[in-house]
């Protein structure tokens, strides 16, 4: 069985984000999502509302999982035998971080990463602009699947 994981912190997940894990789930046998918890950033969701947009985002896809973890990437392909980790590459800035992240962890347990270009229309797009974009109010709603659109304004009308 050919499996691979996707990770990142989703915060929230982006259209980009989906691209990159639906063209992986169309690569791979199973696909994990794994939703990389780092102490150092304080996120606007909270983990448990992460997993469930993204859940509810991929729900079509029988070969993917979405799961929390806290630690190593490399220790979280090694405990689920997954050899191959899966990212999307928008700009020649991410490629220079990414190739020394794809280095360590080849060098740390001999994991393979394997970059996905992304679609030119999400070639700009992140999380942190996401959510700069609609705390001050702009329209976000084609960066984000509808649930999340909702979701996240929501979160912002509470945080105000």
């Amino acid at each position: 069985m050919r499996r691979a994981v996707c990770p990142g912190s989703f915060d929230p997940v982006t259209n980009g984000h989906l691209d990159i894990v639906t063209r992986a789930a169309r690569l791979y046998d199973q696909v994990h999502v794994a939703v990389m918890v780092n102490k150092s950033k304080q996120g606007l969701f909270t983990i448990e509302e992460r997993v469930a947009l993204i859940e509810e985002s991929l729900q079509d896809y029988d070969n993917v999982t979405v799961e929390v973890f806290h630690g190593l990437l490399v220790d979280y392909c090694k405990q689920r035998d997954i050899p191959a980790i899966v990212k999307g590459l928008r700009a020649v800035s991410d490629f220079d971080y990414e190739l020394q992240m794809a280095q360590m962890n080849n060098g740390l347990s001999g994991v393979e990463t394997l970059f996905i270009p992304t679609n030119p229309v999400y070639s700009f797009l992140s999380s942190s602009l996401v959510r700069e974009v609609a705390a001050w109010g702009g329209d976000v709603s084609h960066l984000v699947p509808e649930h999340v659109l909702r979701a996240l304004s929501a979160k912002l009308r509470r945080d105000a």
